[in-house]
């Protein structure tokens, strides 16, 4: 492995039963968009399995290491005390699974954010005594957003030991959903305010509110990662850049992003998005995910379920996440997806010399890949070169 490109991708979910308990318990009315996806059909069976079946999903979309985290919407959707006794269960699973596959395995922590305190404390210990990579957000906790000065602990801990924080999307509150995206049926109502453009406004506005409330001013060293391409900020930037007066910002929404924010396409790989991240945010600020195993992409198209693994969710919910689920593999003729940085790298060198350009000259930058034909690379910027060990993130200036 020594002169070999890895591939991480970091946002690919699990689920443990004690969590699908907790959220089964709550009202129905109460229940995330996601709860739905999170415990039936073939996403259910996969959220369970840490073994056979994502390592053969791995292979086929060409990737060496998972980032395991909690899928949405974590613990934020939980009474607080439930939260608080579930956040070192679920640090502790996974960090189980990591231990027992380092090779494909690392892990973000799980953390109930309604007690900022406690999810502190727990953050430091999920990283310096667990050994995982960082965290995983999802935005509001009831009726706490991430701007709330009561997480304070949290930046402070974050920053302190240099991890970074994953931003997910969080479905929408029930009165937002109700003003903007239902008089549907169920299921494009429930699509189109998840999926079709929902979660990606709430994970968006959530980043905002972070700059605007000045976290980053404070906290000059803290790493947010966020996935979907930026959750529909990085494209409207220029627009969003009239309220830093009005806030009183000590920079600029670009200078903002381009200096705390990391990006992963989230199983969206799409080549248009991806010269549009290089132009705003620079190459070195794009990261890989696939979404296990919610995007296509995550299985390189997750068609080799069998019959008889599909009807295992329910059964399959009462036990823990194992290394194998003896779902065996059908047989095929597919082939992997490799994941390919030619494109990654021609934008490197693109973006590198506009911006040693403008550094000389003041010229405006706007990326052009040309005549390139780039429809067989697929995007794979979250890679690090090395051994035993995966460097997530590069080190902090």
């Amino acid at each position: 492995m020594s002169d070999q490109m890895r591939v991480v991708a970091l946002e690919e979910h699990l689920v443990v039963p004690e969590v699908l308990d907790a959220w089964a318990r709550l009202d129905p009315a109460d229940h995330d968009l996601a709860y739905g996806p999170a415990t039936e059909g073939e996403t259910g069976w996969r959220l369970l399995d840490a073994g056979d079946e994502r390592r053969a999903a791995m292979e086929a979309t060409g990737v060496d290491v998972h980032v395991l985290s909690l899928t949405t919407p974590g613990l934020q959707n939980l009474p607080s005390a439930e939260a608080r006794a579930l956040q070192p269960l679920v640090n502790d699973r996974i960090t189980e699974l990591v231990r027992g596959d380092p090779e494909h395995f690392h892990g973000l922590a799980t953390l109930a954010t309604a007690s900022p305190d406690a999810a502190a404390a727990e953050l430091q210990r999920a990283v310096r005594t667990l050994g995982l990579d960082g965290a995983m957000l999802y935005g509001r906790a009831g009726g706490m957003g991430l701007d709330d000065p009561a997480l304070e602990p949290l930046w402070v801990a974050a920053e302190e030991m240099n991890v970074p924080l994953h931003l997910h999307p969080q479905s929408p509150p029930p009165a937002v959903r109700a003003a903007y995206y239902d008089d549907f049926t169920a299921a494009v109502s429930a699509g189109l305010a998840t999926h079709g453009i929902g979660w990606h406004y709430d994970a968006g506005v959530q980043f905002l509110r972070l700059v605007l409330s000045g976290v980053f001013d404070r906290h000059p060293r803290l790493r947010i990662v966020i996935g979907h391409w930026g959750e529909l900020v990085l494209f409207y930037l220029e627009r969003v850049e009239h309220l830093a007066g009005p806030a009183g910002l000590a920079r600029t929404l670009t200078e903002y992003a381009r200096e705390h924010v990391y990006v992963t396409p989230s199983g969206m790989l799409s080549e248009r998005y991806l010269r549009w991240a290089t132009e705003v945010l620079g190459p070195d600020r794009l990261l890989f995910a696939t979404d296990y195993p919610f995007e296509a992409a995550s299985g390189a198209g997750l068609a080799r379920s069998s019959k008889g693994c599909r009807s295992r969710t329910r059964t399959a919910r009462r036990s823990r996440p194992a290394r194998g689920n003896g779902c065996g593999r059908e047989s095929g003729d597919e082939r992997p997806l490799t994941v390919r940085l030619d494109a990654v790298r021609t934008a490197s060198r693109s973006y590198r010399r506009e911006r040693d350009h403008r550094r000389g000259a003041g010229a405006v930058h706007h990326f052009d890949a040309g005549d390139r034909d780039l429809r067989r690379h697929d995007p794979a910027a979250g890679v690090r070169r090395g051994g035993a060990g995966v460097d997530l993130l590069p080190a902090h200036p």
